[in-house]
């Protein structure tokens, strides 16, 4: 059995490394009784958030009571600390610097070179917005560009595993400054942070970012990379302005005949394919996206839909088959229970054609 995620990032030995770096810098540290109160017995049984929270609990036995002290301590090791034990210090942070933003903010931005501090941020932006995105815009033009991609993952008003931001997601004008700081930044790293901001935003706010997607659109191969990766969620509801906004035609004269599937009475594990004619009554080639939604049975019973891309293409009048295969195979990101299964098929936002797949145990 291939090794757990928890158990390669965050075995004993780097505790132990995790100890002496501290040692090094407080003498005080006890770093044989913090190893032993991190590594004891419920250790290898706790998923990876809960060692990160373990570790950072038992940490504060051991620093300083001063928690000005204590934060100098955490900033003067990272150049040390590399591993993913660095996520540590931002946790340490948000867990017990909440009552110290003018210390525990500014820190969040030193950390984060070593261990991203996005989701250490969230508490202090729910507390006070304003002066806590005074600092990531600022941080926009650091000279590091994981700080800079911090200043933006770290305000995402939908950042997974994160705890929400109310107020950004009702109104995201304080992060678009920041966005508009970055959206040609020189680092992918980056650029991709920009770009899964506005799809957070796009979610709440679909004509904003349209606007900002309108008006960067064109500015570089950055900007245009950026706005197509932000439009995604757009692209997927078929959102008609979205689609012009990347040249896909209006889907009128496009149809799908002849759709077959290889079962309709697949068990789950197994894979299936379809195939259709794509034909295209127009008069010129057109730029065309295809995509496919399953609507999966849930454990309830009830059904959840998921969009899957399949190309995107110039194609010329006429009549193109496709064809394309689907597992139903277990992964760790979908368990798949029996049932009715509709399957969807997309052309530049509309549904042409679909079908019923019977899943079996």
């Amino acid at each position: 059995m291939p090794e757990k995620l928890k158990d390669i990032l965050f075995p004993k030995e780097k505790v132990e490394l995790f100890g002496r770096v501290l040692k090094e810098e407080y003498p005080p540290f006890d770093s044989e009784n913090f190893v032993a109160s991190v590594c004891d017995k419920n250790w290898p049984a706790r998923e990876l958030k809960e060692k990160m929270r373990h570790t950072t609990l038992c940490l504060h036995k051991y620093l300083p009571d001063d928690f000005s002290e204590a934060v100098k301590t955490l900033q003067n090791i990272v150049p040390k600390v590399t591993g993913f034990e660095a996520i540590v210090l931002p946790d340490y942070i948000e867990v017990y610097g909440i009552d110290y933003p003018e210390i525990s903010v500014p820190a969040l931005g030193v950390l984060t070179t070593c261990g991203s501090s996005e989701f250490g941020i969230r508490p202090f932006l729910n507390k006070d917005l304003i002066s806590t995105m005074k600092y990531m815009l600022v941080w926009a033009d650091n000279e590091d560009f994981k700080v800079r991609r911090f200043a933006s993952e770290g305000c995402r008003p939908r950042l997974p595993w994160a705890s929400g931001v109310p107020a950004l997601k009702k109104d995201p004008s304080l992060i678009l400054p920041i966005l508009e700081k970055l959206k040609d930044d020189p680092e992918e790293f980056v650029r991709k942070s920009v770009a899964n901001n506005l799809n957070d935003i796009s979610k709440d706010h679909p004509e904003l970012v349209l606007d900002i997607c309108e008006r960067w659109q064109g500015n570089s191969k950055n900007t245009d990379w950026i706005i197509k990766h932000a439009c995604r969620t757009l692209l997927k509801q078929g959102n008609n302005r979205a689609m012009l906004l990347f040249g896909f035609a209006n889907p009128e004269q496009m149809q799908i005949k002849e759709l077959q599937f290889s079962s309709l009475s697949p068990a789950i594990g197994d894979e299936i394919s379809f195939s259709f004619n794509l034909n295209l009554k127009t008069k010129k080639k057109q730029k065309v996206r295809l995509e496919y939604i399953v609507h999966f049975v849930k454990k309830t019973g009830k059904t959840s839909p998921k969009v899957f891309q399949m190309k995107e293409v110039l194609l010329a009048p006429g009549i193109h088959p496709i064809q394309k295969k689907h597992s139903f195979a277990n992964m760790s990101t979908r368990k798949h229970f029996s049932g009715e299964h509709k399957f969807q098929l997309v052309v530049n936002g509309e549904v042409k054609a679909e079908q019923i797949v019977q899943l079996a145990d």
